[in-house]
């Protein structure tokens, strides 16, 4: 019997795996990353709101007893309780914070808007300052600018708070601003401008030209916005502006996207001068005029010196221009000296206000008897 001879088969194509198209796999990581967030926020914003609840309940307990040590006594108990059962977490310094919390926010709504952006580790930051208004403060611009805990404890190191226009004004008035940026996200230049500047990360000392400074802020751009607020955003250098064929030329141009302007920045080494403000106002006439767009702010300036008089700032009434006159620092002070000398300064400030609107009153008053 013949053999069979074996017929050859033909192999098999491979059948490659489709490849997926890179916008649909852009889509699919989206998805999942923004699910990711999403439930992140959602469990952060559940811890907070246990937290704060757990300080309200201990709070009306400890409230309602009389007997002094009892704090202590029932903080001690049911941190032991509680650590059994749920496991680390729940120490008596852990729950004294909540307590704390409570006390310092006593809003719930508040809370539950502010645990959306700030995580425990957040607020962890802001209980231990003692004005409300400064906590409401720092706690509010954390959250519209987002800042990580490691900016939030650096800004309030750096006593931004105290630095800010805000700060001088009286309690009613600083109220008034933080309920706006609150309820409307509405933030005002009291909010954004401040006096000084830190720009110790220039690596500036002793003499230095104004193109140095300059130079040194651009090398450095991403931390000098940082000190002047995450909303500037970086526009031009030595802006040229030019009046009847004669040509100037703006140091810096920023936009701020809250307010909705352009800020011209003018570096000045000296110490400010009354001649100063004609030139600013030139400059922001000028943006005005060409560079402004449809449904942008008049644009705002910031006038950056090393030193300026306050008496000075006062009779030129630059606020009416929309300008701001700040020293910037190379180098800090001590920080009790630097925090004795804002404090000073807010608490004169707030005494000015008052004497002008006693004698807005005054005058008031006369004008009203003489008729």
């Amino acid at each position: 019997m013949a053999k069979k001879t074996p017929q050859a088969t033909t192999p098999k194509k491979r059948t490659s795996k489709p490849v997926p198209a890179r916008s649909l796999l852009g889509d699919l990581r989206q998805l999942i990353a923004a699910a990711r967030e999403q439930t992140a926020r959602a469990v952060n914003s559940t811890l907070v709101t246990m937290y704060w609840q757990i300080g309200k309940r201990i709070r009306e307990d400890v409230l309602q007893n009389e007997r002094a040590e009892y704090g202590k006594e029932i903080l001690q108990t049911l941190s032991e309780k509680l650590t059994e059962e749920y496991g680390n977490g729940f120490t008596r310094s852990s729950l004294s914070r909540m307590m704390s919390f409570a006390e310092g926010f006593p809003d719930e709504r508040i809370v539950a808007a502010l645990s959306q952006q700030l995580s425990w580790s957040h607020f962890v930051e802001l209980i231990p300052l003692e004005d409300s208004l400064k906590r409401d403060f720092y706690a509010e611009l954390c959250r519209v600018e987002r800042w990580s805990v490691r900016t939030l404890r650096h800004k309030i190191g750096h006593l931004l708070y105290e630095r800010t226009a805000v700060s001088r004004k009286p309690a009613v008035l600083i109220a008034n601003d933080i309920a706006a940026l609150r309820d409307e996200d509405r933030l005002t230049p009291d909010m954004v401008f401040r006096d000084p500047y830190f720009l110790d990360f220039l690596g500036l000392s002793g003499q230095h030209a104004e193109h140095d400074l300059e130079d040194a802020i651009l090398r450095e751009l991403e931390a000098f916005i940082l000190e002047m607020g995450t909303d500037f955003a970086f526009v031009a250098r030595q802006k040229r502006i030019t009046v009847d064929s004669e040509d100037y030329y703006l140091d810096l141009l920023f936009y701020h996207r809250r307010l909705r302007c352009l800020v011209a920045i003018d570096l000045k080494l000296g110490k400010f001068q009354a001649s100063d403000k004609g030139q600013m106002e030139l400059y922001l006439r000028w943006l005005q005029k060409h560079d402004m767009q449809p449904g942008e702010e008049p644009p705002l300036g910031l006038i950056l010196c090393a030193d300026k008089s306050d008496e000075h700032v006062e009779l030129l009434r630059l606020n009416d221009s929309g300008i701001r006159v700040a020293r910037y620092l190379t180098e800090l002070p001590p920080k009790k000296l630097l925090e004795k000398k804002l404090h000073d300064s807010m608490r004169l400030a707030r005494e000015r206000l008052a004497h002008d609107e006693s004698h807005r009153r005054n005058t008031a008053d006369s004008e009203t008897l003489d008729q």
